[in-house]
């Protein structure tokens, strides 16, 4: 048996067999179909080789029994030269036509996994925020990796594996009936002696194997969390180092108690696997050297039948789990279906169109939201818990009605769970309204493009987030053709040049995970500079100094100011004094706008407002 039959029969014993009892939805084979269309002329010539390698097989042992008995018994010695060139030219071709079927399988593989990739990565990122609230970023990674790779393997691996080990099961058993019944006969009795042992061993592996593949799954979550600078931040402050270290070592040792019992079920396995097929050999060799004493069988046709012997249990072992190979790969392909058929919550409508305005007039009316519920969001298996909510999340807006006039600044206070973020999350439409309209220039923002919409935008969180990369690329991702001169001027405006330069590496400065390399306040005006870059008509900032000292926050404020200048900003506050200046400050509580006015308006009113200003006031939050 070749290594390649008994490695594929491995494979085969070790997959799941409880994938074979589910059940697929209608039409996933018939869009498995389409994802082949533009590898046909690929997969013809694929099929071909695999056709090709399956006669191959049995050539050589055919040429081998007429090299011994019309060649070598009758000492034809010419005729032994031009069947020995046969085989070696035959070995050649084999090894050509595999090499050939290697390529057309990678072509293959490598384009369906690149086709896959590119669409899923395109149809996640299309998704709302609601969906990355809920999803478990390992398992929508998982579906990038592993089940991409599962799906591409029923049109290489799988599709090739049971057509090729179908021919050659069929070819090499009418061969061996022709050459000799009797062996053939006796070599399927023995059949079950090799498979139960096998089948054993499989159930045994495919339970390690499952362990294995959870316990790998915590040790890597244990890792991701705690390897990341917030995570490593939690362990050094409030961890124990013996307990994270045994916990580890804990899952590390299962891991690999595990590896040791699969090691040893895989020697077992391939034992047995040799064992067999040596005493079906030697059975074989047996019953024919009686009969070619008794010249019912010629040395030739013995020698022929051994070979192809050796060629008769891969293919039926593999086989006899064709259909879990089959529906593990299906499986895979429907596990990717399944994220590309999410539809993402916020859409372009049929015919928007592009906004192009510098001086944007941002108007909400009668605008109620509701947060959407985790079914109409998130798929279960992307979910490290899926559970049915337990609270609803209720309305948080109701009827909210205001006017930001361009060039204006509108101030949001209000106490925690008011509101305020949701509002400027709907601007930018990471989520759409549960009714009303929020409209630019008298036309709502869900008429206009996503694109165009968010270009006009410029948004500055409490926490602005920084990719682990240089200075450079996180503020050239806002304007990816922006001049070193244009970078300049907006990190001179945002206060923060003078400190890129006295770096070290300048703009080349890796910023680490997250930013984490940087001070809260450095942070902030390298996010405001990045707003800058984009130049947006609208502004939203989102409690932009809420954790800053007050010598920082002086410095993020001055930046604030500048990029404020002639932009419609919604600028969300902890602090007042941060709007004190504001055209209009709308109070929200419990999801209303319950007072309005400007700063000296709403002391006067000693209200809700008030309360917040005197309570400042005691605290020298106020500056």
């Amino acid at each position: 048996m070749s290594m390649h039959a008994t490695w594929m029969s491995f494979r085969s014993l070790t997959q799941d067999q409880s994938v074979k009892n589910q059940k697929l939805k209608p039409g996933t084979l018939k869009r498995i179909a389409k994802f082949a269309i533009p590898y046909k002329v690929s997969l013809t010539f694929f099929l071909i080789t695999v056709v090709i390698d399956a006669f191959l097989i049995i050539a050589t042992p055919l040429l081998l029994r007429k090299l011994i008995d019309d060649g070598v018994i009758p000492k034809n010695a010419e005729l032994v030269t031009k069947l020995a060139f046969a085989v070696g030219v035959i070995a050649v071709m084999d090894a050509l036509f595999s090499m050939a079927g290697r390529w057309f399988s990678s072509r293959i593989g490598e384009g369906l996994i690149y086709d896959l990739r590119k669409q899923i990565f395109e149809h996640v990122q299309k998704q709302s925020i609601a969906f990355f609230t809920r999803t478990q970023t390992g398992a929508l990674i998982s579906r990038l990796n592993s089940d991409v790779i599962g799906a591409q393997q029923a049109f290489t691996s799988t599709l090739s594996g049971v057509i090729s080990n179908l021919l050659s099961l069929i070819l090499v058993a009418i061969t061996m009936f022709t050459l000799s019944w009797q062996i053939t006969l006796v070599s399927l009795v023995l059949l079950p002696v090799f498979l139960l042992p096998t089948k054993w061993v499989g159930r045994k592996l495919q339970g390690y194997t499952r362990q294995s593949f959870d316990i790998n799954a915590q040790m890597s979550a244990n890792m991701t969390e705690r390897f990341n600078v917030s995570g490593a931040l939690l362990v050094s402050l409030y961890g124990d180092p013996k307990k994270e270290k045994d916990d580890f070592a804990v899952k590390a040792r299962k891991v690999a108690d595990i590896g040791i019992s699969i090691a040893m079920l895989n020697r077992i396995f391939f034992i047995a696997l040799t064992s067999i097929a040596a005493v079906a050999t030697a059975v074989a060799y047996g019953i024919g050297g009686h009969l070619a004493i008794n010249s019912e069988l010629t040395v030739g046709t013995l020698l022929a039948i051994t070979a192809l012997l050796a060629r008769l249990y891969g293919p039926l072992t593999a086989l006899s789990n064709v259909r879990v190979d089959v529906m593990s790969a299906l499986v895979s392909f429907e596990r990717v279906f399944e994220v590309l058929d999410l539809q993402p919550m916020v859409i372009d409508a049929k015919a928007a169109k592009d906004l192009v305005s510098l001086k944007p007039d941002l108007k909400f009316e009668d605008v109620s939201f509701f947060y959407p519920k985790a079914e109409e969001i998130s798929l279960a298996s992307l979910e490290i818990a899926a559970k049915p909510e337990m609270v609803s999340s209720g309305q948080v807006l109701k009827k909210i009605s205001f006017t930001a006039a361009p060039g204006t600044l509108t101030g949001i206070v209000g106490p925690s769970g008011a509101g305020k973020s949701t509002i400027s999350s709907l601007i930018p439409r990471l989520y759409d309204v549960s009714s009303g309209v929020i409209s630019i220039n008298g036309v709502d923002i869900r008429d206009y493009t996503i694109k165009s919409l968010r270009h006009c935008i410029g948004v500055v969180t409490q926490d602005s987030h920084m990719f682990h990369d240089t200075i450079l690329v996180n503020l050239r991702y806002a304007k990816s053709g922006a001049t070193l001169a244009e970078i300049e001027a907006a990190c001179r405006s945002a206060r923060i040049w003078d400190f890129i330069t006295s770096l070290p590496n300048g703009l080349d400065t890796v910023v680490g995970e997250r930013g984490h390399r940087l001070s809260g306040g450095e942070k902030q005006r390298l996010a405001i500079a990045r707003l800058l870059l984009k130049q947006p008509s609208i502004v939203i900032l989102d409690e932009a100094t809420a954790h800053l000292d007050s010598e920082n926050e002086a410095m993020v404020q001055a930046a604030l100011k500048e990029a404020l200048i002639g932009r419609t900003s919604i600028v969300i506050a902890h602090r007042l004094s941060t709007i004190a200046a504001a055209d209009q400050i709308l109070v929200l509580d419990k999801g209303e706008i319950v007072e309005r006015g400007t700063h000296d308006q709403l002391v006067e009113k000693r209200g809700l407002y008030f309360d917040l200003f005197e309570r400042q006031n005691l605290q020298g939050e106020l500056i």
